[in-house]
């Protein structure tokens, strides 16, 4: 989501290339690219990697709400990636000719129409190559539809690389989900098992180590460069579909900007380039032409009017996440402003707001209720600098020479619980605040970073938590625009006004006969029990569990209301959770 609050119309792949398990149904093969939110000041794109769904038990996700209108462009075929380009011979020779058996010494050659600068640029590589990595995940899914129990698990393959301290960096959805981790060197025919030290959903990185020190033999760990220029040659190392060897592709720095991370749902700093990216290349590195790693493949733009364009985190967000789990002992994240702010490029407007002539920069609309600034800041104010760098009326700060980038990025590059000075105009006076930066609370979070979900049963209903996540099982990934309008508003624009804030919805209902009339409610926000608002899922567990009144009343969004006699709904329960083989009547988390 953009500044102004709009969604944006595509899709951005990520890149992890992921084995189908057997007795997984064919036409799964299409829902092999798993999406990811969309922001909007991004164009359209969609990930590349592969997350199959497997045939189970599990009944198919519902669909409610507006019918997309999207065009959708399927990706080619895992069987079409892998055939073999046919050889040209020359004219009037056929495939297979005297041409095809020459002698091996002159298939070493270099070929003359090859660039001899770019094949040394390729060589001075070759290197740091054997610090590329292949990762082989076994992913166990959590079932959003049955959230008392897991998915089948399936297996994936990617790319990572080995940095210093023995650790590996790869991409947060190569490992996402994991049950089993296990890397494998070039030209290794071991498989060793690796632990995950740290995930970071926000910057889709993931580090990892592993124990057995035979790993770490004879491999030297790949250094970082600096922030690369336009037009710089970078090199992707990776094992992406289509071999099982390592593979290398060339192109250059086409631009460096403010990217939607699409597994983060964030903001970040990133590169275009123009080298391939595909399935599996998730994680690998991107090189300079020194050998120096400039950043990390992590998705890539698929649409019908684009070609060759694939995106990399850089070396500041690496360092960022590594010294940010390197200072805590754990991932913490990017903090933000907590602000939703406007442009103010209408003279008009900057006017209005008593605004001078040499004064600029942007609007606040609203201020987060759990972010530190909202003791501060206010909606009107006009935010003037960041950190003593001014703020222009389109929402940029320099950046390099010739250049320019959205603010945000000077907000990224603090850590978590920092301070920053921020300069308002606020009834045409200038304030300054020190502000101390926090991560972002969702309403409905983007991840559930690892956990299962929360569920609770009464007579039936199942009770749950929103997240993104669960928008996508429930809806597939045009849940932006299948999923209902309330909930899709919600998303985009509420804000949580309490850290411990949560959107409860009753998800379903476990036909029963103490719930006869209430079978077709689905995905619908509870609002209040007994007339006391819903705070979160694990609040109106205990109001139910302690409920001594003779009804249970639940009043819905849309004016609906569900109403139940106390003491048969609760003998109820336990019956209706034989009958579905469900273990517990909440989950583990609601117990404490």
């Amino acid at each position: 989501m953009d500044n102004n609050g709009n969604a944006s119309g595509g899709k951005r792949k990520r890149d992890r290339k992921a084995k189908q398990p057997a007795a997984a149904a064919p036409e799964n093969n299409k829902h092999h690219h798993a999406p990811s939110s969309s922001l909007a000041n991004n164009a359209a794109a969609a990930s590349d990697s592969p997350d199959p769904e497997p045939a189970s038990s599990s009944p198919a996700p519902r669909r409610r709400g507006r019918k997309s209108r999207r065009v959708r462009n399927e990706p080619p075929s895992d069987v079409d990636a892998v055939s073999p380009p046919r050889r040209a011979g020359p004219k009037g020779v056929p495939n297979g000719g005297a041409e095809a058996h020459a002698p091996a010494e002159l298939a070493v050659e270099v070929p003359a129409a090859v660039d001899p600068l770019r094949w040394e640029q390729v060589v001075k590589v070759m290197p740091s190559m054997d610090a590329v990595v292949k990762v082989f995940c076994v992913h166990t899914e959590p079932n959003f539809s049955l959230p008392w129990q897991r998915k089948r698990q399936y297996s994936s393959s990617s790319s990572g690389f080995i940095i210093g301290g023995r650790r590996v960096l790869t991409n947060a959805h190569s490992v996402e989900h994991h049950t089993q981790v296990k890397l494998k060197k070039r030209g290794s025919d071991t498989k060793y098992l690796a632990t995950v030290l740290a995930i970071g959903n926000e910057c889709d990185m993931a580090m990892l180590t592993v124990e057995d020190d035979e790993f770490w033999e004879g491999v030297s760990p790949v250094e970082f460069g600096p922030l690369p220029a336009l037009q710089d040659a970078v090199t992707v190392v990776g094992y992406p579909i289509g071999g099982d060897t390592i593979s290398v592709t060339s192109g250059v720095v086409s631009r460096i900007e403010i990217l939607s991370y699409v597994h983060g749902s964030t903001e970040l700093l990133g590169l275009q380039i123009d080298a391939a990216i595909n399935s599996g290349n998730s994680g690998g590195p991107a090189f300079n032409d020194k050998g120096k790693c400039v950043g990390i493949a992590f998705q890539s733009l698929k649409h019908e009017d684009a070609e060759n364009i694939g995106y990399v985190i850089p070396t500041p967000v690496i360092k960022h996440f590594i010294e940010d789990y390197e200072k805590n002992g754990e991932y913490t994240g990017f903090p933000i402003l907590g602000v939703e702010w406007q442009k103010m490029e209408n003279p008009d407007l900057r006017k209005a707001m008593g605004m001078k002539a040499d004064q600029k920069g942007v609007r606040i609309r609203r201020v987060e209720p759990t972010a530190p600034e909202s003791g501060c800041l206010q909606p009107s104010d006009i935010i003037i600098s960041f950190d003593g760098i001014n703020i222009a009326n389109d929402g940029t700060v320099p950046f390099r020479h010739g250049e320019r980038i959205g603010f945000s990025y000077l907000v990224s590059q603090k850590y978590t619980g920092e301070k920053a000075r921020v300069k308002v105009l606020r009834n045409s006076k200038i304030h300054e605040f020190n502000i101390k930066l926090a991560t972002h609370k969702r309403l409905i979070p983007a991840h559930i970073k690892g956990r299962p979900p929360s569920y609770y049963i009464v007579a039936g209903f199942v009770f749950t938590a929103v997240s993104v996540p669960y928008l996508r099982s429930e809806y597939g990934k045009d849940y932006e625009y299948d999923a209902p309008v309330k909930l899709l508003d919600k998303h985009l624009h509420a804000m949580a006004q309490s850290t411990d804030e949560q959107l409860v919805v009753l998800s379903q209902v476990l036909v029963a006969d103490i719930n006869i009339g209430y079978e077709e409610i689905v995905n619908i926000q509870v609002l209040t029990f007994n007339g006391t608002p819903v705070k979160n899922l694990k609040h109106l567990a205990t109001m139910v569990e302690q409920c001594n009144e003779e009804f249970m009343k639940f009043d819905l969004e849309y004016d609906q209301v569900v109403v139940l006699e106390t003491k048969t709904a609760k003998d109820a329960t336990l019956d209706i959770l034989t009958t579905h083989c469900i273990p517990s009547a909440m989950s583990d988390d609601l117990k404490t």
